[in-house]
């Protein structure tokens, strides 16, 4: 901001910024005093809910390179040959905590990926855990209710939290993840990122691939014990977001390594489980990851609030070349994320700098609304018309997906290996004794806090179906916690 008079949102100058105007020495505030009415009207004013979730969280810019050809495979622009460079925000959270709790918690981490590409920003909007707790979005409400505050204690309650994951025995696999070593990161830069869900990608010539997406950190995984992370949370709460913008303004650019596993349309039908079931990974002995590109951060925002706190990610944001797919959770995202938003932030949200697209410019028929800056002039605001202005391309984004049936509430298709425990006991039997001993001390501690037996001993059978010894040694566990 330039030198010069303090001023008034108008541009008036301000006399004096010290004291208020009063009816004489000692005397009441006079309403006449713009300045104090606008500062304190302001003031009142100038923050924006939080997110319901992800609230907590740190961003910064950069570049995304493709460092092989992926065309056979999608006709998005972005991806069109090696070393093209798109420009990206990637704003990094924690899922259950306020805007200010502290970073360094057990809690899976937001990975939200912006590219302002030539055709149009594509947000990635994943997490650092390729798989989630639940498969169908009618159970978020309902699974994150019990991961915020209860609406009598007015604290997360051990006895809603395990009561749910019980409950609902999908939540194993990514709970046996949550719990591991990799549940509290050492910072941002130390972490996976995943797209988590499965999306179509759709070549020049109509075809289609299922995609999934995983960010490789470049920095090496570290990660934290419970016992750092509590010394830590209390000593720096805003240790990851501190370390992020340090590390960059330093020169210390944090680096992932872009892959995507792919999957011909035609295996998904007939694959050994659902192909788009969130609480699954894909195993890489079946679709081996390919390296696609290099992801950098090197600059951070100027203003928090202004470009992390007011940045959105919506999962309905495509481009030419990619889309969808008929992962339940992400057909939810879809119009939850946006929706949030519009509510959030305003319906002009898109249009902040931090939002808008930056490679091209929106050109839509939507006018007025708050924050709305008259941008479109006076131009006519309805398609088809005849004064030239914005019409449709009638070119699909991406390729059209054969549906048949009955509507209803249908459960998801059945595959040969659809249970709820099988990936959770193969990730647990890949753990050394080391990991497997920090995993079970992890949980004990957490279950060991419910007041009803019932609760505390249907989550641990999730656990013994996954892997008997897994069950066995959690039980007794948790009985030496509880006595």
């Amino acid at each position: 901001m330039p030198a010069g008079p303090l001023t008034t949102e108008a541009g008036a100058p301000v006399a004096d910024n010290q004291h208020s105007q009063v009816a004489g020495v000692g005397g009441p505030v006079l309403i006449q005093d713009q300045h104090l009415i606008e500062k304190l009207a302001h003031f009142n004013r100038e923050r924006v809910p939080e997110r319901v979730v992800h609230a907590r969280g740190a961003g910064a810019y950069g570049t995304f390179t493709v460092t092989a050809d992926v065309t056979p495979y999608t006709r998005a622009a972005f991806l069109s040959e090696i070393g093209k460079e798109t420009e990206v925000f990637l704003r990094f959270s924690t899922v259950a905590g306020n805007l200010g709790a502290a970073d360094a918690v057990r809690d899976p981490r937001g990975f939200a990926l912006k590219f302002y590409t030539e055709e149009g920003n594509y947000d990635l909007v994943g997490n650092n855990t390729p798989i989630f707790f639940i498969k169908d979005a009618i159970k978020f409400p309902d699974f994150i209710h019990t991961q915020k505050r209860d609406p009598y204690t007015g604290s997360q309650e051990p006895d809603n939290v395990w009561d749910f994951w019980g409950l609902s025995p999908e939540s194993t696999h990514q709970v046996t993840w949550l719990f591991g070593d990799r549940g509290i990161p050492a910072s941002y830069r130390h972490m996976n990122g995943y797209g988590s869900h499965t999306f179509q990608w759709t070549n020049a010539a109509g075809e289609a691939f299922w995609v999934k997406y995983h960010f490789k950190t470049d920095q090496g995984i570290r990660n934290l014990t419970a016992e750092e992370a509590a010394v830590l949370a209390g000593q720096d709460p805003d240790s990851h977001q501190r370390d992020l913008r340090v590390s960059i303004e330093n020169g210390d650019f944090p680096s992932w390594t872009v892959q995507a596993q792919i999957m011909p349309v035609a295996d998904a039908p007939t694959y050994r489980f659902n192909p788009f079931d969130l609480t699954k990974v894909w195993p890489h002995a079946d679709y081996p990851p390919i390296e696609i590109g290099r992801l950098e951060l090197n600059r951070n925002p100027r203003n928090v609030f202004a470009e992390v706190e007011q940045s959105i990610f919506s999962p309905h944001h495509f481009v030419p070349g990619i889309g969808p797919s008929p992962d339940n959770m992400l057909q939810g995202r879809l119009f939850a994320y946006g929706d949030a938003h519009r509510y959030r932030v305003g319906i002009n949200a898109d249009q902040l700098p931090v939002n808008r697209p930056h490679a091209t410019e929106a050109r839509t028929h939507g006018r007025d609304g708050h924050a709305y800056d008259g941008r479109h002039g006076g131009a006519k605001n309805y398609e088809p018309n005849s004064f030239g202005g914005p019409a449709q391309t009638d070119q699909p984004l991406w390729a059209a997906t054969t549906v048949s049936g009955v509507t209803g509430d249908h459960p998801a298709p059945s595959h040969a290996e659809d249970d709820d425990y099988g990936q959770a006991g193969t990730l647990y039997r890949l753990m050394s004794e080391d990991e497997k001993e920090r995993l079970i001390a992890n949980l004990a501690g957490s279950i060991a806090q419910v007041s009803r037996d019932d609760i505390a001993e249907r989550a641990i059978e999730n656990f013994r179906r996954a892997d008997e010894d897994y069950g066995k040694r959690l039980h007794a566990a948790v009985q030496a916690l509880r006595g």
